[in-house]
């Protein structure tokens, strides 16, 4: 099952059971497991990743987007987006997380140092990244990725029609108008023209243009997403929208 993408990395806000002040904005990869995403969290607020529990809300409300309940997941395999936030519970009897009001965070090497970790529980156990076996299914799944975008990528061209299918959202129709890679993100993606105003953009992105369309009618999506085909424009009543 794959999804559109528009980054590589994903800008959330952090709170806690606690009900301490919500934190900064934090940068995660999509990448990352939720393991190793909860070993980060264990820095960052002060709970046990072993306990933990990942909650996702909808930017400030309390509107529940999902849970991170499979450690072995990546994080890019959520409906996570920019600006949502990551709600953590836990006991927090690892330590306390702030100091005078402010937040405080373990440095990398504070962290490596500490016993009694979730860093030193995956390594004892080899466990997440120090499971050779688990790292090299999670390598294995990524280049058939690869590979499977590589020959989706042969039948898509310039200018054909198409309709992208994405799980959880409708089918759209558009024109091809890009293919290739994009900077800063990973794979193979397709630019689009879709028939509606249902895309993110106008055909650039991060200040780099890649085609030109009026805003909000441009996207980009993984090559797997688009089936090329006969696929004529289709005609909207604006009066039923």
């Amino acid at each position: 099952m794959y999804q559109v993408i528009t980054s590589d990395f994903v800008n959330v806000m952090i709170s806690t059971s606690t009900g301490e002040n919500m934190y900064s904005e934090k940068k995660f990869q999509k990448s990352i497991t939720v393991g190793d995403l909860k070993a980060k969290l264990e820095m960052i607020t002060g709970g046990s990743a072993g306990t933990m529990k990942i909650e996702v809300y909808e930017n400030d409300s309390e509107k529940l987007v999902c849970k991170l309940d499979n450690d072995n997941a990546l994080l890019g395999s959520f409906p996570i987006d920019d600006g949502m936030r990551l709600h953590v519970v836990d006991s927090f009897v690892l330590r306390d997380i702030t100091t005078h009001g402010e937040k405080f965070d373990l440095t990398p090497e504070e962290y490596a140092k500490k016993t009694g970790t979730v860093r030193e529980f995956l390594a004892k156990n080899r466990l997440g990244k120090y499971n050779e076996e688990e790292q090299k299914k999670i390598a294995e799944a990524k280049q058939a990725l690869k590979e499977a975008e590589e020959k989706a990528a042969k039948d898509i061209n310039v200018g054909n029609r198409c309709e992208v299918k994405v799980a959880g959202a409708p089918v759209r129709r558009a024109t091809v108008m890009f293919v290739g890679e994009m900077d800063g993100k990973t794979g193979l993606w397709v630019g689009l023209k879709y028939d509606e105003p249902l895309g993110k953009n106008d055909g650039s992105v991060d200040g780099k243009r890649y085609f030109e369309c009026p805003p909000k009618y441009g996207g980009f999506t993984r090559v797997t997403n688009v089936t090329v085909g006969d696929f004529p424009e289709e005609e909207f009543d604006l009066d039923e929208i």
